[in-house]
């Protein structure tokens, strides 16, 4: 319940970092608490990191594209700051700690997990935008 709460605030509070508008900030913490709900439970069935990552960034993005429909703002307003509890920070971390520590195959193994965790929340995100961008052709992408 507390990782919970801490995800919520930290996820409205980078909101607030790139000036949302206020009336959308429960609704960013939200996706946040949700993105992070799928990461830890489908790990907790013995899922890697990696898929994990990859199945909650596209499931906060098909959120975000959604929401961002409805309200009227870009999908950037609710995508940067849902997937932010996903970030590997603590990993980077390590993998430097690691370097720092002249511990070399530790830090590239770290190092490796990081980047493989980064990518999977890119290509989850990639792949929620190639799901919203089914149907549009070239023709109607401009049209207002």
């Amino acid at each position: 319940m507390w990782e919970l709460l801490i995800c919520f605030m930290a996820t409205v509070a980078f909101a607030i970092i790139f000036n949302t508008p206020t009336r959308l900030l429960w609704r960013i913490g939200l996706i946040g608490v949700f993105a992070w709900t799928i990461y830890s439970s489908i790990q907790n069935i013995n899922v890697s990191f990696i898929a994990a990552a990859a199945l909650a960034a596209f499931s906060a993005s098909f959120m975000s594209y959604g929401l961002s429909r409805r309200h009227h703002v870009p999908v950037t307003t609710f995508v940067i700051p849902g997937i932010i509890p996903l970030v590997p920070g603590g990993k980077a971390y390590e993998t430097m700690l690691a370097f720092v520590e002249e511990n070399y195959i530790e830090g590239l193994s770290q190092g490796a997990a990081t980047l493989l965790h980064a990518g999977a929340i890119a290509g989850g995100v990639v792949f929620a935008l190639s799901v919203f961008s089914i149907g549009r052709g070239v023709d109607q992408k401009y049209e207002t």
